[in-house]
């Protein structure tokens, strides 16, 4: 009877190939999409922490209630001290300081007369150590389009739009005009050695990125920083861990001074918390849709097979076939026709999101104008939950459909047999 089953799946295509196919095109969208999402949440926690909150981030006090306008006015002096100590109390914390700043940027002729002028959007980082953490998080290396990473004082690097507008060339000299942390104007001169590009417009319109220790001379911060970032060593953040850390530190330093340090969290910062939230919550609901969506047309596909069996399920109780038997034989064909549309559906689709995670598809011409940090990347993110996903839709729907169906089997009447086989 195995035997006879098993010719019957291959040579019969409406039993077989379709209906695995079918599920394994359900199985592979679900998968996708299941990956899909998970990748934008990703890449919208990453692109964010990377280039402005940190997966925790330490301020001054002051400094922490204007956040939002980056005022180097109110940055915590004594910023080395309180890196020292942060990498003793938590380790397995990557700790970096930076410094926000605004300002514009100057672009003299031969003569010494201005020949172009943009405003920038500057990043104080440690640019000059080659083990520092600011090159991987960044992803400078990758970043770099023209030129070469700055390696001594007073060089620094310019978004390649930037260039492009302003008719940079590599090795000029560009002026930042600016206010020190204590006021009063600021002018350095620097000299362009390359040019980057983060594929994120908010960055590449205007920025300009330099050394922190050029940025401390040039605004007058001797030992001062107005953010220290934290960031997991495998930069993937972890909601309880953060707060954990957040509140050990807070505890510690809990005083009324307003230039004293203060910890907060990446869902503390520019409402992220509430971001998230609502990103989860809409993108759960998005999959569990398509779960179920997928499950239903799935469910329906095994229904309809089994019903137009009802033929040869005739024929197989009129030779003497137990009902029992074949409703068992009917629940195996099934599980086996899910199963493999299952397994073959998940690795097409853990497939294609694995090669959009490592690849991506570039979709910056339609973020020209956009003013948010997001990659302008599309990514997806394959997880453990990518691989058994895909079998909700294909191995539990498939498996149902036939199950209701094959009731109709304990309901044929032997007098019904003779008309059935005729039609």
């Amino acid at each position: 009877m195995i035997k006879f089953l098993a010719k019957g799946l291959l040579r019969d295509r409406s039993r077989s190939l379709f209906p695995t196919l079918t599920v394994m095109i359900g199985v592979m969208l679900t998968v996708f999409m299941y990956s899909y999402m998970n990748g934008v949440t990703n890449d919208f926690i990453r692109s964010g922490a990377s280039f402005n909150t940190g997966h925790m981030k330490v301020m001054s006090r002051a400094y922490a209630g204007e956040s939002d306008r980056s005022p180097n006015d109110l940055a915590y002096i004594g910023s080395q001290s309180l890196i020292t100590d942060l990498k003793r109390d938590f380790p397995e914390i990557i700790w970096t300081p930076r410094i926000r700043f605004g300002g514009l940027l100057d672009i003299p002729d031969e003569k010494g007369e201005t020949r172009a002028q943009s405003p920038v959007a500057g990043l104080g980082i440690d640019l000059f150590s080659t083990s520092g953490p600011e090159r991987e998080i960044l992803n400078l290396n990758k970043a770099v389009v023209r030129g070469r990473l700055p390696g001594r004082a007073g060089e620094i690097l310019i978004s390649n739009e930037l260039s492009r507008r302003l008719g940079i060339s590599l090795g000029e000299t560009a002026t930042l005009i600016s206010s020190t942390m204590y006021g009063s104007m600021a002018a350095a001169n620097f000299k362009v050695v390359g040019t980057v590009r983060f594929g994120i417009s908010a960055m590449d319109r205007g920025a300009m990125l330099a050394d922190i220790s050029d940025i401390q001379r040039a605004l007058d911060m001797d030992d001062a920083a107005g953010e220290i970032l934290g960031f997991f060593g495998d930069q993937t953040y972890r909601g309880k861990e953060t707060e954990e850390i957040v509140a050990a530190f807070n505890k510690r330093h809990q005083r009324d001074d307003e230039f004293s340090p203060v910890m907060v969290s990446l869902r503390d910062q520019n409402g992220l918390g509430e971001t998230l939230d609502m990103f989860k919550y809409y993108s759960g609901i998005l999959i569990s849709v398509f779960v179920v969506v997928m499950s239903m047309i799935l469910w329906n596909a095994g229904l309809m097979g089994s019903i137009r069996r009802y033929g040869e399920i005739g024929l197989r109780l009129a030779i003497g076939e137990n009902k029992g038997h074949v409703y068992r034989t009917m629940i195996l064909e099934s599980l086996a026709i899910g199963l493999a549309g299952t397994i073959v559906g998940t690795a097409l689709g853990v497939s294609i999101s694995y090669f959009l995670q490592v690849k991506g598809i570039n979709i910056g011409s339609m973020m020209r104008d956009a003013s948010i940090l997001m990659s302008v990347v599309i990514r997806a993110r394959v997880t453990p939950v990518s691989f058994i996903i895909g079998f909700i839709p294909g191995l539990m729907a498939t498996l149902l459909g036939a199950s209701i169906a094959g009731i109709g089997i304990y309901k044929r009447q032997t007098s019904q047999l003779a008309r059935e086989l005729e039609t």
